[in-house]
């Protein structure tokens, strides 16, 4: 294996895995820099899809729980959007080798160019109240919805889906940014981890990299997700932005180009 007669595309990889954790623990999108990456190296499509979930499972998760620790995302509230996810996910990797990936390649940078114009002309992008939306049927009708279809896409393909996870929450739960990242890394972690269980028992794993990266994307996203609590909307936003509006030309030009 080409790992293990050139150290340096390893070590190469680390670091990658280091800056797209930190970029994920604060704005989403960190798959964008990870699964380029594993492309370059020469593993097969499936595998770069597997190991990337393997080194992104251990990113959510830390940033995850950093959330957590700050009382910034409450497991029992969010319960039903994490059997929703974790059931779209499930579907979406199995489905994976079925669909063609071409028509969401194309669609796929409007979508998040959609996305960063909404992130800018929202009046309470900023301004949204720091508590949890009423528990009530709608509620739980949104969660369904939103759980399944991106935890799906997850499985599907991934790239930009925490991203996809805050910027929905802006607008159908009316929280701040700060609220909605730490549900969207949460969610992140779920459909990460059921992708990866599901990429295990079809063989898709390389566990030599995925581990390699994963160790430096828990420390990238340790300090993302530190970052992002420490200095609030302010410096989630910007970033936030940023990141949507290099995913859209970066996947447009991979697209259409």
């Amino acid at each position: 294996m080409e790992f293990f007669s050139d150290p340096s595309l390893l070590i190469t990889l680390s670091v990658v895995g280091l800056i797209a954790g930190f970029i994920d623990a604060v704005a989403g999108g960190g798959g964008l820099l990870t699964v380029p990456a594993l492309l370059t190296s020469g593993l097969p499509p499936h595998m770069v899809l597997g190991t990337n979930k393997l080194s992104a499972s251990f990113a959510s998760f830390t940033a995850s729980m950093t959330f957590f620790k700050k009382r910034l995302f409450n497991p029992l509230f969010w319960a039903q959007a994490a059997v929703a996810t974790a059931i779209g996910a499930l579907f979406g990797t199995l489905v994976v080798n079925l669909v063609s990936g071409e028509l969401l390649e194309k669609v796929l940078p409007l979508i998040i160019l959609l996305c960063a114009i909404y992130t800018v002309t929202i009046k309470s992008a900023t301004e949204q109240t720091h508590r949890l939306p009423e528990v009530n049927n709608k509620l739980r009708i949104k969660q369904w919805l939103q759980g399944c279809s991106l935890g799906f896409y997850d499985g599907v393909a991934g790239p930009g889906t925490g991203t996809f996870w805050t910027v929905s929450s802006l607008g159908l739960y009316k929280m701040n940014i700060l609220l909605s990242s730490g549900l969207a890394r949460s969610m992140n972690f779920i459909s990460n981890f059921t992708s990866l269980l599901t990429f295990i028992y079809l063989g898709h794993v390389n566990f030599v990299v995925g581990l390699s990266m994963g160790l430096f994307m828990i420390l990238g996203s340790w300090l993302g997700a530190r970052s992002a609590i420490r200095y609030g909307n302010k410096f989630i936003r910007p970033i936030f932005l940023f990141v949507v509006i290099i995913m859209a030309i970066k996947l447009a030009l991979d697209a259409w180009s």
